[in-house]
């Protein structure tokens, strides 16, 4: 089989990029040919003989949204001639402009608009980027539901993206859910020192990951909750520029207990320093950071607006039915922080769930999805194969590729 992937980055480091690298990688070992349209692709890629990188490159363009119609342009222009040579064609989103036969979608764009426009929450940027975030927001979910008429399978990674889908149109019989894994390794049950980041010793101490540049993580309900928990410190692994949260976490005072530790790429080593994650994020299409620190053997608070909230059980961690319920958040942060034997056997069930949800196991998924697919077309094409043979099954109802 020869599959393509149209994505911006297929390496470790985010999200979609993991994913992508992850099933790269499963369709490497099941000896199936692979080409690669992406500005950024892993080295170990792009030196193995099965793989064909197409290098789109971007640079140089002024914003997001310019470059991402670069990147759909140029990828389309080389789909257009070359797609009669694939078998399956993998997008993510509004990505390109061809039809793609299968849609990985980490995010829906109409979903968030919805949200963002009825959210009362305070914009903490000027007029002219809240007008820009508008504007590409509600053209990507003009383009995505394009994209997503065009695919024959599109791939959910969470149950809440499957609604969202199913809430502009798109047929159930076309989805699948398939969540986002974590490394098992790299996140792991473990203690390290709080002494590498200055972080006090001998206190509860909870973690917050995630861009707080963005209201959308809710960052600041988490430092209202915060002053009503005294004994808790908050460790907070962010790139604060930009930010508003560190002159809220001042005048709340809380200058002492909230730890803005910047952006960090130890994130594995630091999840073994803390007790728990608490991420209660507004919106969140699936978030890694649950899964994650789930791994890594602790309990976690976070809001059933987050798609990896199905992940945890009340064995494991607290799950808030609204995300801005400071009193609410209040009290599963005083819970956590007051009962160590609690937060040991939530952390235990964690790591136990995350152990069910490994790359790998997701990557292995994907391609028995692009396998049934293929399988569904060469039925297609022939009529006289028929169903009682045994041979073929057909996975995906009577969705319509258009």
């Amino acid at each position: 089989m020869k599959i393509c992937i149209v994505t911006h980055t297929v390496q470790k480091g985010d999200g979609q990029g993991r994913v992508n690298y992850e099933v790269a990688q499963e369709a490497i070992r099941r000896g199936y040919h692979l080409t690669l349209l992406a500005s950024h692709v892993a080295l170990e890629l792009q030196q193995n003989p099965q793989v064909n990188w197409v290098p789109i490159s971007i640079q140089g363009w002024p914003t997001e949204f310019v470059r991402n119609m670069v990147f759909a342009t140029k990828s389309t222009k080389w789909l257009q001639k070359y797609r009669p040579e694939l078998d399956i064609v993998k997008v993510n989103g509004a990505i390109t402009n061809f039809p793609g036969d299968v849609n990985a979608v980490h995010f829906v764009h109409n979903s968030w608009l919805k949200f963002s426009s009825s959210t009362t929450q305070p914009k903490p940027r000027k007029f002219l980027y809240n007008f820009y975030q508008w504007l590409y927001t509600t053209l990507n979910a003009h383009w995505e539901k394009q994209a997503f008429r065009k695919a024959q399978v599109i791939i959910a990674v969470s149950d809440k993206v499957a609604q969202d889908l199913l809430e502009i149109g798109v047929p159930p019989e076309s989805i699948k859910v398939v969540l986002n894994g974590v490394d098992l390794q790299e996140f792991s049950p473990g203690m390290s020192e709080r002494q590498k980041w200055q972080l006090p010793e001998g206190v509860p101490l909870a973690l917050f990951a995630g861009d707080i540049r963005l209201a959308r993580k809710n960052l600041d309900t988490v430092l209202q909750a915060l002053v009503a928990v005294p004994e808790l410190h908050l460790a907070v692994a962010g790139n604060t520029e930009g930010s508003p949260y560190v002159q809220l976490a001042e005048s709340l005072g809380l200058r002492e207990r909230v730890h803005f530790l910047g952006q960090r790429s130890d994130v594995p080593e630091l999840m073994k320093a803390v007790d728990f994650l608490v991420f209660p994020s507004r919106y969140e299409p699936f978030g890694l950071v649950v899964i994650e620190a789930m791994a890594s053997g602790l309990p976690v608070i976070t809001a059933s607006s987050t798609g990896a909230a199905d992940l945890v059980t009340p064995e494991s961690g607290i799950v808030l039915s609204d995300s801005d319920d400071a009193e609410a958040l209040t009290q599963a942060l005083q819970l956590l922080s007051s009962d160590r034997s609690l937060r040991q056997n939530m952390g235990k069930a964690a790591r136990s769930v995350a152990e069910e949800h490994s790359w790998t196991n997701m990557a292995q998924t994907y391609l028995d999805i692009f396998e049934e697919l293929i399988n569904h077309e060469e039925y297609s094409s022939h009529p006289h194969l028929s169903p009682s043979s045994g041979s073929i099954t057909l996975p995906f109802g009577t969705a319509s590729p258009n």
